[in-house]
């Protein structure tokens, strides 16, 4: 049985409004700009295994955390607060998903995410 692995990227936050330009890096040329990660996605092929989505996540400026409320009370008792969180010096800036039906192959697979940081890998649980 295929099994799908999602890889999250744990670092330090990064500048995502640098590469909204529409050229990337200033001066750089936007095939360029995430060279490791296309050597991911190629080293994943390679080993037999399939890469079925991913993203980067842009700066955690742009979102947050909730705590929601209880029972009928979700959105009205919810705490909200704003990242990066004081408490953490890495936020998830990324993820890979990826498809595998070997254990051993997908934490190898770990090993290879680029990262300024670590990787946290789960098997992610069948709903359908």
């Amino acid at each position: 049985m295929t099994d799908t692995y999602v890889y999250l990227i744990h670092e330090p936050d990064w500048d995502s409004d640098a590469y909204l330009s529409g050229t990337g890096v200033p001066g750089g040329d936007p095939e360029a700009n995430f060279p490791a990660h296309k050597a991911f996605q190629e080293a994943v092929a390679r080993l037999g295994a399939r890469l079925v989505g991913g993203s980067a996540l842009q700066n955690a400026k742009y979102g947050g955390r909730v705590t929601p409320g209880s029972g009928d009370r979700l959105e009205a008792d919810a705490v909200y607060s704003d990242g990066p969180y004081p408490d953490t010096s890495e936020v998830v800036s990324g993820f890979y998903l990826v498809e595998t039906d070997d254990e051993a192959l997908a934490r190898r697979i770990a090993a290879l995410v680029p990262t300024g940081g670590h990787i946290e890998w789960r098997k992610v649980f069948p709903t359908s």
